[in-house]
């Protein structure tokens, strides 16, 4: 009986490690997570300023007419509602499909 102890004994250590990985691993990618959710807000909403909305409307208006520009122009359009309404992320996504309209 005694002989069994010392052969249980590693294969309990490497099951407690592997849980002490698993868990580092949940907490290391729940702190990024955390992270990326606190830092795309932000960035969404810093992209929403009258200076880019002046700067999309231009580069729009100089784009050839079509479906990409006429796309561009709901954008602009539908980013200066979510801008008057305080919905600074919103309006940063809109100006970002503005610019990126083909």
């Amino acid at each position: 009986m005694v002989s069994q102890i010392p052969a249980m004994t590693p294969r309990l250590f490497q099951k407690e490690e592997w849980e002490n990985n698993m868990i580092k691993k949940l907490l290391g990618a729940a702190a990024m997570a955390a992270v990326a959710f606190a830092v795309v807000p932000a960035h969404a909403a810093g992209g929403c300023s009258s200076a880019n909305l002046t700067k999309t409307e231009t580069m729009v208006e100089n784009m050839a007419d079509g479906d990409g520009k006429l796309t561009a122009q709901k954008e602009i359009a539908a980013a200066q509602e979510a801008m008057l309404a305080g919905k600074m992320g919103a309006c940063g996504m809109h100006l970002s499909k503005a610019m990126h309209a083909k």
